[in-house]
């Protein structure tokens, strides 16, 4: 029988921003903490790396996101903790937003300013310039109805019954998707794919994806897009920070082995340096690699091994860190480039599972903005290049070089010539590499798919349906993947928590908050 303290104890698996801002809210309620992180690093992949460059320096990348959305969510977090988000990150709002390069021809610098960007979108296509201020109003009602429901759990079928849910059906339109409603308003597919690639936040095409997550370009203009100073991983080390100050222990290289259970009850966890006993196990890992690997399989009813290989799983990311001699002041923070077949870039990706011969890209030159992330004189490029996730069609063993070469190339059309000697630091990730390094179910970087059969109490659970006593945040469990979405995951699960260990919690139509409910800061949130 396992022992048990009398004050109560979570173990939470993984450092990743669901988990870390889990921490922060369970602590703050008075539970004790403990977080263990495999990786050596904290974030997961909302963390940053450190690459030395033999008599250069070090240049500083974050791993994975690179745009932070809608702090609203976070800063939430950091009052209900008594703390300030803007005190501890410094968060810079950029405009233009991101310059869209498209190969078919035009450009577009995106900015929340209404009046540049409707002669933005003319440049493309004047017809169109007129159905922005429209498109901004219809999205504002859409994520006013939609958003209570991002903010509560979906404990099983029933709970799609809620009112609220059915009312927000007519606006949120499930049977488009995003693309195709679109074209209620855009007629140019250029215009069209300036406010749908954003669908590849969720790793999903804008063909396919449904029509609920226009929202997603709706948040940058109405709310902006920031880049935190040191990258985002800045916030990952600020969540840390608070939820160590409250009492958390975050024990870094030191990956969870196994699960321990009496019965079907989650009641800790065991690592090659012991064992945690736990009230509570919140999972922070990649989920479909957590359960693999952490929980036996007769132990899950809904969601055994046959069926999480059944489940659809979003793309993946082909990944070079390079560390640049010199600056590129005229290229911008984020840069998107756009193959003329970009139809034809997301079927190789989705459906053949092949490598496109001219592939879309994503650059981002963070220097222009942050110089603390490289040696003075220097750059650091990010460069994302979206690929299938690990599927037999592609051997990675033998095609990084070939494919690092093509991504080269694709870069001389943004203006980036003679970049190969410029190299002072380089590192690669490949859809292996995700899986292998990170733990990443078949190297798929923003988790399972966002399908509509895949959504709500169709997706894992915040509060575990298999296991008794086990939780679940971040991208693979209601309400999805994207950062502002997994601190809404975060404000759900440690809710759960909280009630099912009896320590109350402050629940709104607003959002999930923890006890202590009468303080001043937590009044003002709520």
């Amino acid at each position: 029988m396992i022992q048990r303290a009398s004050r109560k104890h979570v173990v939470i698996i993984g450092a990743g921003p669901g988990g870390l801002s889990s921490a922060m809210l369970l602590t703050r309620a008075g539970i004790e903490v403990t977080v263990l992180e495999r990786q050596p690093r904290i974030g997961g992949r909302t963390g940053t790396f450190v690459g030395q460059a033999p008599g250069d320096g070090e240049f500083r990348f974050d791993i994975g996101p690179t745009f932070f959305l809608y702090p609203r969510v976070l800063e939430e977090i950091f009052e209900a903790c008594g703390r300030n988000l803007r005190d501890e990150v410094d968060l810079r709002r950029l405009d233009p937003q991101y310059h869209l390069v498209f190969e078919a021809g035009g450009e577009v610098r995106a900015t929340g300013d209404v009046q540049r960007m409707k002669a933005q979108i003319a440049s493309l296509c004047p017809g169109d310039a007129q159905a922005f201020e429209r498109y901004l109003a219809e999205n504002r009602k859409k994520f006013e109805a939609f958003r209570p429901i991002l903010q509560r759990p979906f404990n099983s079928w029933l709970d799609v019954l809620d009112p609220k849910l059915a009312r927000s059906l007519p606006l949120v339109r499930p049977w488009s998707s995003v693309d195709s409603d679109l074209k209620r308003y855009f007629s140019d597919p250029r215009v069209r794919l300036s406010f749908s690639f954003q669908s590849k936040y969720l790793g999903m095409s804008p063909f396919q994806c449904p029509s609920l997550f226009t929202i997603l370009s709706f948040l940058e203009y109405e709310y902006g897009v920031y880049h935190p100073i040191g990258g985002c991983g800045a916030l990952s080390a600020a969540m840390a920070r608070v939820a160590e100050q409250q009492g958390a222990e975050i024990r870094l290289n030191e990956p969870v082995t196994r699960v321990m259970f009496e019965g079907d009850r989650a009641v800790g966890v065991k690592t090659e340096l012991g064992e945690y006993p736990a009230d509570a196990v919140l999972v922070n890992a990649d989920f479909a690699h957590a359960m693999k690997n952490l929980v036996p399989n007769r132990l899950r009813r809904r969601w055994r091994d046959e069926k999480i290989d059944r489940k659809k799983f979003s793309c993946s990311t082909f990944m070079m860190y390079l560390g640049i001699e010199g600056r590129f002041d005229d290229l911008a923070h984020h840069t998107i480039f756009l193959a003329k077949d970009y139809e034809k870039n997301l079927h190789e990706i989705e459906k053949s599972h092949t490598l496109s011969d001219n592939p879309s890209f994503y650059v981002q030159n963070a220097c222009v903005t942050d110089p603390t992330l490289a040696p003075a004189g220097m750059s650091t490029l990010y460069v994302l290049a979206p690929v299938t996730h690990e599927h037999p069609n592609v051997d990675w063993s033998n095609q990084v070089s070939h494919f690092r070469k093509r991504v080269m190339s694709q870069l001389e059309k943004i203006g980036l010539h003679g970049l190969e000697k410029r190299v002072r630091y380089e590192k690669i990730l490949t859809p292996a590499s995700w899986q292998s390094e990170m733990a990443i179910h078949k190297g798929a970087t923003f988790n399972l798919a966002h399908s509509f059969d895949q959504m709500l109490h169709l997706r894992p659970r915040n509060r575990f349906e298999d296991v008794r006593g086990m939780y679940l945040v971040g991208g693979g469990t209601h309400p999805g993947s994207g950062l502002p979405v997994i601190f809404e995951s975060s404000k759900i699960t440690s809710g759960l928590i909280l009630e099912d260990l009896g320590v109350g919690t402050c629940v709104t139509d607003r959002h999930v908050m923890p006890s202590p409910c009468q303080t001043p800061v937590a009044k003002a949130v709520l």
